[in-house]
């Protein structure tokens, strides 16, 4: 007789979202509030850190970079740690990471102690995000998937918008040190809160094989779904054989030129926009415009991220991702050389910036949609931070470029500039197209294809 089987993700395909699972998706987006505030922030506290310190603008590229360095490393280890020790085990150590270094950056007494410490709680941040993404993805129907994805990766403009008010409004008052705190507890209160109702992931617990993680997963799904999982009912999930938390995985035969695609494009994105959201204050003090106003650019792209991301998340299952993609970096090269052509028409140029939340910014939605639908279970914590470290090398390179541009080109040679990037970024999306014809796992080519 034959046993009967039950698939994980089927089990949260077919069932509503409740409370419960509504409650878990909510304490991921705010969790990814935490990375968009700390990203935001340091880009206008720069200045103040700066002059306590007496820092050239060279020697404050450390400082604006050593964060993304470390969301570089964290999210590609801990991302891996995420398909090893748990969705939620490493969203806990990340928070724990991000809390205690923020504290301690509060105390720094010295520049390359700020330097060191911005790199540790970039561990925290970048190695949350991957975990976050499985999660929710795991956690929710396939027909609401993009929508709960899209909606907690909105925790990261909506931080960057709060921790660019936050910065500008407070720092008079409670100066660099005391935005530090505030960034150290919140992922101290957000610890405590996720120790106690974040949920683990049931496909992770599944795709483990121990009796012990095959008691919690069956108790999570009649927890999710509401219906028990009959004790002779056997629980499965996708591609059970994939070998889990394997990077060389990536570069299989089935997954290797949509890896290499997805790489190349989301390193050229994010060179694009950090260049423009850790830059763009100082670009548009250069053109004249007070601190307090220049923040309002920070508010606008990232305001405009937000609105475009909403009916982006309900497009995304209906239309080639490629095709979106490659228009996406079209309206993106274009905003960038019309702002290099703005000059000081001030209100054309806050109209560009807030296209730039669809144009540079909004692919980071399409990218993460096509890899949790193109990964299995077993892999997709790991394609997802190895994707969004490889990403956090370009936020790298554009933290680092910004003050470089600037300097030799001014802020219309500096936004101008955006468009290479962006140009590089597009012709990696080609390669996606190529992905559908050379690979030999049709599940892959379908997904692929149908986005």
């Amino acid at each position: 007789m034959t046993k009967q089987t039950l698939s994980v993700q089927d089990a949260m395909d077919h069932s509503r979202m409740g409370p419960w699972r509504w409650a878990a998706v909510a304490l991921c987006f705010v969790v990814a509030l935490l990375d968009g505030f700390d990203t935001q922030s340091i880009a206008f506290i720069g200045t103040a850190i700066a002059g306590e310190f007496k820092l050239s603008a060279t020697d404050m590229t450390w400082v604006i970079t050593a964060s993304t360095v470390g969301m570089a490393v964290g999210a590609m280890t801990l991302g891996t740690f995420g398909d090893r020790i748990g969705r939620k085990r490493t969203i806990l150590v990340a928070l724990a990471l991000f809390g205690a270094f923020s504290l301690a950056g509060a105390f720094a007494s010295s520049a390359w102690q700020v330097v060191a410490l911005r790199f540790l709680i970039g561990l925290g941040m970048g190695g949350a995000t991957p975990a976050l993404l499985a999660l929710t993805a795991e956690f929710s129907p396939r027909r609401r998937r993009g929508f709960l994805m899209t909606l907690v990766l909105l925790g990261l403009p909506g931080g960057a918008m709060i921790g660019g008010l936050v910065a500008a409004a407070w720092l008079p008052s409670v100066g660099w040190r005391g935005i530090f705190l505030i960034g150290g507890a919140l992922p101290v209160v957000l610890l405590a809160a996720a120790v106690a109702l974040l949920p683990e992931s049931p496909a992770f617990l599944v795709a483990r094989g121990t009796p012990e993680a095959d008691r919690r997963a069956r108790a999570l799904i009649a927890r999710a779904t509401g219906q028990t999982v009959p004790d002779g009912t056997a629980l499965t999930v996708e591609n059970s054989g994939e070998k889990r938390g394997s990077v060389a995985a990536l570069f299989s035969p089935a997954y290797r030129t949509v890896t290499v695609a997805v790489w190349a494009t989301y390193l050229f994105n994010w060179i694009a926009w950090y260049l423009l959201l850790l830059w763009m204050p100082t670009a548009l003090k250069s053109l004249g415009l007070d601190a307090s106003t220049a923040a309002l650019g920070t508010v606008t792209v990232n305001g405009a991220f937000i609105l475009f991301a909403i009916p982006l998340s309900a497009v995304l299952p209906r239309v080639n991702a490629r095709t979106l993609l490659l228009g996406m970096f079209g309206a993106g090269i274009l905003v960038a050389l019309g702002l290099g052509a703005s000059g000081t028409n001030f209100g054309l140029v806050f109209t560009l910036i807030g296209v730039a939340g669809f144009g540079i910014g909004g692919q980071q939605l399409a990218l993460n949609y096509l890899i949790a639908n193109a990964y299995p279970t077993q892999l997709r914590a790991t394609a997802t931070g190895w994707g969004i470290g490889v990403g956090r090398l370009g936020s790298i390179v554009g933290s680092a470029l910004g003050g470089v541009l600037l300097t030799g080109l001014g802020p219309s040679g500096y936004f101008a500039a955006l468009a290479v990037p962006l140009v590089v970024a597009a012709a990696a999306t080609l390669l996606v197209k190529a992905a559908r014809t050379q690979t030999t796992d049709g599940e892959l080519e379908a997904v692929v294809a149908s986005h």
